[in-house]
């Protein structure tokens, strides 16, 4: 794996409305590539999250149109920016983006930028420990899926994963 392109994943607890905190994850995570935006990446991506679940012993995932949306968010302002990171040059973190996406409870981001299919991008989180270790919380039962091109016009794609219990 390249070190380029890996990246640290997130953890937020996201208590009742005034209770709050994040809790990040000291590893990293490798960056990738793969099909389609938002537009059906969470629907495509459901096998590989059913397999991956199922292969250890857990219940599956359902495919969320608000994690999903939250998950573009951060795609396009990847893409847009042209680097990989779970926080915007205006310095809203993923906290807050959980937060104005009205998502509760648990929740986790998996970051990535490349070009691979499906199969090497879930190959490489789960080849990456905190990365694994989100795509395997048994507290999840939900998550989004998206990617957006580079806006340089050169072939990457910039992914974002989100998961929630």
């Amino acid at each position: 794996m390249s070190d380029k392109n890996f990246h640290c994943s997130r953890r937020i607890f996201l208590g009742f409305a005034a209770a709050s905190a994040l809790f990040p994850l000291a590893a990293c995570q490798t960056a990738m590539r793969t099909l389609g935006k938002s537009d059906g990446a969470s629907a495509s991506a459901s096998s590989n999250m059913q397999a991956i679940r199922s292969a250890n012993g857990l219940g599956a995932l359902s495919a969320d149109p608000q994690l999903e949306g939250a998950a573009l968010q951060q795609a396009r302002y990847m893409a847009s920016a042209g680097r990989m990171s779970h926080t915007t040059s205006w310095g809203r973190g993923f906290a807050s983006r959980v937060r104005d996406n009205e998502i509760r409870g648990i929740a986790a981001e998996n970051i990535a930028m490349g070009g691979m299919d499906l199969d090497e991008l879930f190959a490489r989180w789960m080849a990456s420990p905190p990365h694994r270790r989100n795509m395997l919380d048994p507290k999840f039962t939900r998550f989004g899926l998206a990617y957006a091109e580079s806006a340089n016009g050169r072939t990457e794609r910039f992914w974002a994963l989100v998961l929630a219990s």
